[in-house]
């Protein structure tokens, strides 16, 4: 199939690469123009695991192409894919206005019957805004419809090559056909591609994504109080994982979900419910917990330096908000950096993907080359994201460089015991206090 994708973000660069590696013809559109040139280059500009060997196998074999002209673009393509920014108005609404706008100047441009797909994440009633946009001044027949992203950031190629399920909002058989076209390589293995209408379908995504955030808001709660009456929040997590009623997933305690999507899509919904005269309490409640929970720790390393932090070297280990990405969107690293460079410390930084991001931000970090190397002379560390390398260090060589053997960390990475062993103070979430 000939297929467009307008916008080349995080889900418009793995839909088109992905559905090239299926043996489409596929061109992304980007008003970029720097971007364009280097992906015409064969630069790839996000981190995402795996990602690179298909975009490089489907450029050299020419079936992923760039543009920024959004006419040669959506030449002769049947399928058109909206990818664009949704980013959170003042009101916590999603702003519409690139994926409208790019509506409006479809139109007149459609030279034969299309299927233009909203894959941004969008409110209710966003499929007939953008039907009712491009048909101000289109002269030919074509349908919109809603399919919603499930992609995780890290594993986005397999989330996407095989998927648990494709949700497709559509009342237009002929669009369906299409889609199921489109869709059939990858779901030979039986996972269901369920077709709704266009609202349901953008509800889906929204309450996919705010039951994700209540689950985990739900174990933060759970560890806080775990911490009160000396529980341990990772044997309840266990305990009730098992269950099959509840699932494993999304289970773990820590210092709040961040990213592109749990934050905005959390807070969209509750805009709506408002528009809509309901008052979406659970929502409203996990929003409040989360953005004290990123904030968890401060209090603590505040005790731990009785009050003073002034002149204090604080490590820092890991600033994107999940590990296998480099995104740092609504990461909750970044709000305790401000928060201790606000207090007076020093703060060294390391993480493998997302330092360039943050130097954007904050520049004057001491930015290091190694996980060891942001220790050295440092007064305590703390750990906001659980990359891999950060699970089995060499404590002793830890114990070397720190100043202080005190560790506070976001993700709890490390067993009780061990740490109790290896002589650090060790605070960590939902769990009793090693004090070294």
């Amino acid at each position: 199939m000939k297929i467009a994708v307008v916008g080349t973000g995080y889900v418009g660069l793995v839909t088109g690469t992905c559905f090239a590696e299926t043996g489409n013809q596929v061109t992304c559109v980007d008003i970029d123009v720097n971007k364009v040139a280097r992906m015409q280059k064969g630069e790839i500009p996000i981190y995402e695991p795996g990602l690179d060997v298909l975009f490089d196998r489907n450029i050299a074999e020419g079936r992923l192409v760039f543009t920024t002209d959004l006419k040669e673009g959506i030449k002769d393509a049947e399928v058109i894919f909206l990818a664009l920014p949704t980013p959170p108005g003042e009101d916590g609404s999603a702003d519409l206005k690139y994926i409208l706008g790019v509506a409006n100047d479809l139109g007149p441009i459609l030279e034969s019957y299309a299927v233009i797909i909203d894959k941004s994440t969008v409110p209710v009633g966003t499929a007939e805004k953008v039907s009712a946009a491009i048909g101000l001044n289109a002269k030919v027949d074509f349908d919109v419809v809603s399919n919603p992203e499930f992609l995780r950031e890290g594993v986005a190629v397999e989330d996407f090559m095989k998927p648990d399920r494709v949700v497709v909002g559509t009342t237009s058989e002929k669009a369906k056909k299409v889609m199921e076209k489109l869709y059939a390589p990858l779901v030979r293995q039986g996972n269901p591609v369920i077709f709704m209408d266009e609202r349901s379908a953008e509800m889906t995504k929204y309450a996919a994504n705010s039951f994700l955030a209540l689950k985990i808001t739900f174990m933060n709660e759970i560890a806080n109080l775990c911490e009160k009456v000396g529980a341990n929040v990772d044997d309840i997590r266990r305990g009730i994982g098992t269950d099959s009623r509840i699932g494993k997933r999304f289970l773990f305690a820590g210092i709040g979900y961040g990213g592109s999507c749990f934050p905005k899509d959390v807070q969209a919904l509750a805009k709506t419910s408002d528009d809509y005269g309901y008052d979406f309490r659970t929502l409203k409640s996990v929003m409040a917990v989360n953005d004290d929970q990123k904030k968890r720790l401060l209090p603590l390393v505040t005790e731990y330096f009785e009050g003073d932090l002034n002149g204090k070297t604080i490590a820092v280990w890991g600033l994107a908000f999940k590990p296998y990405t480099d995104d740092i969107r609504e990461a909750p690293a970044l709000e305790n950096i401000k928060a201790l460079i606000a207090a007076g410390a020093n703060v060294t930084v390391y993480d493998p993907e997302a330092m360039d991001n943050v130097k954007r931000l904050l520049p004057d970090l001491t930015y290091c080359h190694t996980a060891y190397a942001a220790l050295d002379d440092a007064d305590a560390l703390m750990i906001f994201t659980e990359w891999p390398q950060f699970r089995t260090p060499d404590f002793d060589k830890m114990a070397k460089l720190m100043k202080n053997k005190v560790i506070f960390d976001g993700r709890n990475l490390y067993e009780l015991n061990t740490m109790k062993e290896q002589g650090f103070v060790y605070h960590s979430i939902g769990r009793l206090i090693v004090k070294g």
